[in-house]
């Protein structure tokens, strides 16, 4: 068991604010901007706020909208803002703060991560009157009300858009205080929010720890409340401690080790092949994991409306693996790098891929990254292979862009997603995203390992935590302290 009650007065310290663990320190604090999914952990339903909102269960709700509709052929949605609604500097917000973050994500250059996914299939936005919004699309999109819910289309402050890598301005419940490079960022209650009675937690503090040996400490020295640890192995050592419980919950993810394609061999699909087979997906879960995970074989989480299971199309098989080598003409040992990003399931995964790989004549050099690292390294195409996942939901479209870090590049792919896309019958999309999950598994584009659950650690007495992470976001707002 780990430490005792915290003394008296940190306890009532708590009971005003919040002290939340995670893992990266953001890059930025423009989810619009940049892809880190440790961005929208502190700033999104926070600070930046959206049209609408994802709720815990996956479902979607109107937040900066109050209302919205649709036409009959679902090309065009009509969106009631909700009036009374502030920036934290004053200013209202109205019709034209929406138009200008969409046409800013749409244009040229824009390196929002839903750009493809949403603004992309928008092709007008009209603003009939101050608190009226109209999307009007290419094609009928399913998936419009949860992309609006996601953290690349929360909307900016015309005027400070700019800065807000840095000094965001929103609606949120809570603004920036300070931002301390590797150590904290806080936010404090907005006095501009229009719900101010809503907010019951007056000051948020996420820290940045990925080591699972200091995590365990400042949980037995009682400075955090929260500690999210998504895809990790450590939590067990949290369950006997009377003061917290571990709360284990689903999640969108979908971890996988990366190749670049770019870079020979990996460019051979056989090689692909080959590393997929070498991998014991079962055996990393339950290693690396503690069996808090699913495996998968393409990109789409059990989670995900149409996920077919493709895990068992490269079951573990070393042999088949070293013939696949040999048939690519592979002089062994081949030696590739894998790079790490601070994460405890890379750390803790990292030397057994390299294990693995080593039985098929593959000599894996392990490079350790921080998180700024990883983002101008490996994120911009200067890697072998990469441990990482992938948390947004449905982001399947990454894989049409040559640009984007794998260097996948496939016609045949892209035409998919276009017919994908452009469809309207719902049962021929379902077929269509079927086909979209076995063209990645066929190429072998990447070695899809496992679909984590997510285990967070709270203190007893904190109210309103998720449990489920069908996006990653920690909504403050709805926290309590009993």
């Amino acid at each position: 068991m780990l430490a005792a009650l915290a003394p008296p007065a940190q306890a009532q310290a708590a009971r005003r604010g919040l002290s939340v663990n995670i893992s990266l320190e953001p890059d930025s604090l423009d989810p619009t901007s940049s892809s880190g999914a440790s961005v929208a952990q502190v700033v999104h339903t926070t600070v930046l706020e959206g049209l609408m909102k994802v709720e815990e269960n996956g479902a979607t709700t109107p937040l900066l909208a109050q209302s919205w509709s649709q036409d009959k052929d679902g090309k065009a949605y009509t969106f009631q803002l909700r009036q009374g609604v502030r920036f934290h500097d004053g200013s209202p917000l109205d019709a034209a703060a929406v138009k200008f973050s969409f046409e800013r994500a749409k244009a040229p250059g824009s390196t929002n991560k839903a750009r493809r996914a949403l603004f992309d299939n928008i092709v007008r936005i009209d603003i009939p009157d101050p608190h009226t919004v109209v999307l009007v699309l290419a094609r009928p999109d399913a998936n419009l009300l949860l992309r609006l819910g996601e953290s690349g289309a929360v909307v900016l402050h015309p005027d400070s858009a700019a800065r807000a890598a840095t000094r965001p301005v929103g609606t949120g419940p809570y603004r920036l205080q300070e931002w301390v490079p590797g150590r904290h960022i806080t936010l404090v209650k907005a006095d501009t929010y229009r719900e101010p009675d809503k907010a019951r937690i007056d000051r948020v503090t996420f820290r940045f720890i990925h080591d699972p040996a200091q995590q365990e400490a400042v949980v037995r020295t009682g400075e955090i409340d929260l500690i999210f640890n998504f895809a990790t192995h450590n939590v067990r050592r949290f369950q006997g401690d009377s003061r917290y419980h571990v709360l284990v919950g689903t999640s969108g993810g979908k971890g996988l080790l990366a190749f670049n394609h770019r870079r020979a061999p990996l460019d051979d699909v056989r090689v692909r092949r080959a590393i997929t087979h070498a991998i014991d997906r079962e055996a990393f879960i339950r290693n690396v994991l503690e069996g808090r995970g699913s495996a998968i074989g393409s990109h789409a989480s059990p989670t995900e409306p149409g996920y077919v299971h493709l895990a068992g199309q490269y079951p573990y098989d070393p042999e088949r693996a070293r013939a696949l080598l040999q048939e690519a003409g592979i002089k062994l040992p081949l030696q590739l790098t894998l790079s790490l990003p601070p994460t405890p399931y890379a750390h803790m995964g990292g030397p057994v891929l390299a294990a693995y790989l080593a039985k098929v004549g593959i000599e894996v050099k392990l490079e350790k990254l921080s998180w700024a690292q990883w983002l101008s390294g490996p994120f911009r195409g200067q890697f072998d292979l990469t441990l990482i996942n992938h948390v947004e939901p449905l982001d399947y479209q990454i894989y049409v862009d040559p640009q984007y870090y794998f260097g996948y590049d496939s016609a045949a792919f892209r035409d998919l997603i276009q017919r994908h896309a452009s469809s309207a019958n719902a049962r021929e999309r379902q077929l269509l995203f079927a086909q979209l999950q076995r063209h990645l598994a066929n190429d072998a584009v990447n070695a899809w390992i496992f679909a984590p659950q997510v285990a967070t650690v709270a203190r007893k007495g904190l109210r309103g935590v998720w449990m489920n992470y069908p996006i990653f976001v920690h909504d403050v707002a709805a926290m309590w302290w009993e």
